[in-house]
C-alpha cells in the first residue's frame, strides 16, 4: 500500500491524501498548525468566548468526560486553571476499565467538580453494537452517538449553552482542517456529528433498521442529537479547546500526570510508551483490531504517525512498533464475541465485508496477543441471545 512519507499512514487512512513529495494531508495540516497559527491571538479568541457565558448560567460551560487524557487535561485547564464552574457530563458507554473509574473519582473530588454520569439501558446496547458492527463494521455508534449527543440534552436541560470539547478533528483526520481555524473554527455540532460521529446513521434511522417489536422509540433517545432550534434558543456554543491553545498529548500527559495523580493503563495492541493512550475502555482493542483488517493499519500506526510528525521518534523506531504490535488478535476477543452473540469464524466474515481496497489482510493468521492485567476483572454476564444474532445474521448480504 502507498504510505505518506513522512508519518506512514497508508493509503486506506480515513480522509487521507498525499501531496506531490507525498505528504500527507493530515502533516500538512499540522505543519500549518505549527507554522500559521497565531495561538497567542486565539488565546483571546478562546476568552472572548467566555466572557459571553460566564456567571451568566447554572454553570460557565459543560465538559463532556470519560477520563481518558484528553477529557482530563479538558477538565483540568477549565475548572483549575481558568477557575470555570464546569458540570461534568459522561457517557458511560459500558465498558470502563477499573483504572478508568478510580482515575475518575480521584479527580473529580481533587478539582471539586458537579457530575452527571448516564450510563444507557445493556440490552439496547447489545443490539446496536451488533447491528453497526454487520452494516458498518464499526460496533461503536452507541458509544460515539451517545458520547456526542448526550452532553448537548443535558445542555437544554440544565440551561448550560456553553460545551468545550478537548482536541479538534483536525488532529487526526481530515474531515476539518486547522487551516479552518484562521476564518472559523471547528464546532462541535450537528454537522459534525452527521459528517463522521453516528456513522451516517441517525437515531431514527436505527430505530427501523433494527426492526424490533420490543423496541419502544424511547430507548433510542440518548442518542438522539437535539433538534437546531432547540439549541439555537439556547444560545449555544460547542468547540474545541484545541481550536484555541496547542494540542500537545505528550505534555498534556506528564501535567495531568503531576497535578491530578491521573495514571496510566496500558490497552491492547498499543506499545509500552503509549500506555496513556485509550485507557477508559475494554473493547478499544477489538475496535483496533477491526480497523487493521479492514485498512491493514492499527492504533501503533496511528500513534507513530503523530510521534513522526512532532519529531518524537524516527521511521526505523516507528516501523519496528508498528510491526511488532499492530494486527494482533485482542486476547479479550471472546468478550466481545459472547456480547453480540457472534462465533469467530462470523466475526471475520463480517469484517472482511468491510475491507478497504487495498488493504488484504487475513484475520486466520494473525497472532494472538496478550491478555491486559485487568481483564479478569471485567464484567462477563448478561451474553447476547444467540437466537437474535441469527435472525440478524439471516438477513446480513455477505456478497463480499
Amino acid at each position: 500500500m502507498k504510505s505518506c512519507s513522512k508519518c506512514l499512514l497508508p493509503e486506506t487512512h480515513e480522509t487521507i491524501e498525499y501531496n506531490e513529495s507525498g505528504e500527507c494531508n493530515i502533516c500538512n495540516q499540522h505543519k500549518f498548525k505549527n507554522e500559521k497559527i497565531d495561538w497567542e491571538n486565539k488565546d483571546k479568541e478562546f476568552f472572548e468566548i467566555l466572557d459571553q457565558y460566564k456567571s451568566k448560567h447554572p454553570y460557565d460551560c459543560i465538559v463532556p468526560f470519560s477520563g481518558g487524557k484528553d477529557s482530563v487535561f479538558t477538565l483540568y485547564k477549565l475548572a483549575h486553571e481558568m477557575k470555570l464552574k464546569c458540570l461534568v457530563v459522561s457517557f458511560d458507554h459500558s465498558f470502563f476499565r477499573p483504572k478508568l473509574i478510580e482515575n475518575r473519582t480521584k479527580i473529580f473530588k481533587k478539582l471539586g467538580v458537579d457530575v452527571i454520569t448516564f450510563t444507557p439501558n445493556w440490552k439496547i446496547v447489545q443490539k446496536l453494537m451488533l447491528e453497526t458492527f454487520l452494516r458498518k463494521g464499526d460496533f461503536c455508534w452507541h458509544c460515539h452517538s451517545g458520547i456526542f449527543a448526550y452532553p448537548m440534552q443535558v445542555a437544554i436541560k440544565e440551561k448550560v449553552p456553553l460545551v468545550i470539547w478537548g482536541e479538534p478533528q483536525a488532529e487526526y483526520t481530515a474531515y476539518y482542517s486547522y487551516e479552518d481555524t484562521l476564518n472559523q473554527n471547528e464546532e462541535v455540532n450537528e454537522e459534525r456529528f452527521n459528517k463522521f460521529v453516528n456513522l451516517g446513521i441517525s437515531a431514527d434511522d436505527m430505530y427501523y433498521m433494527l426492526n424490533d417489536k420490543n423496541l419502544d422509540k424511547r430507548d433510542l433517545a440518548p442518542y438522539v442529537y437535539p433538534s437546531e432550534d432547540e439549541l439555537k434558543n439556547l444560545n449555544f456554543r460547542s468547540i474545541c479547546l484545541g481550536s484555541y491553545f496547542p494540542w500537545d498529548v505528550k505534555k498534556q500527559v506528564a501535567l495531568i500526570k503531576e497535578e491530578l495523580g491521573w495514571e496510566e493503563d496500558l490497552n491492547a495492541g498499543i506499545p509500552p510508551e503509549y500506555s496513556y493512550e485509550k485507557v477508559e475502555c475494554q473493547m478499544q482493542g477489538i475496535r483496533d483490531y477491526i480497523k487493521y483488517i479492514k485498512r491493514g493499519s492499527g492504533r501503533t500506526a496511528h500513534l507513530s504517525a503523530i510521534d513522526l510528525r512532532n519529531g518524537r521518534i524516527n521511521k526505523n523506531k516507528a516501523k519496528n512498533n508498528i510491526k511488532k504490535y499492530d494486527g494482533k488478535k485482542p486476547a479479550n476477543l471472546d468478550l466481545f464475541l459472547k456480547a453480540v452473540g457472534l462465533t469467530e469464524k462470523e466475526f471475520n466474515k463480517i469484517v472482511k465485508t468491510h475491507t478497504v481496497f487495498p488493504a488484504n489482510v487475513d484475520p486466520e493468521k494473525l497472532e494472538k496477543g496478550k491478555p491486559l492485567h485487568d481483564s479478569n476483572y471485567w464484567d462477563k454476564s448478561a451474553p447476547m441471545e444467540r437466537s437474535y444474532t441469527e435472525k440478524k445474521l439471516n438477513n446480513f448480504n455477505f456478497k463480499k
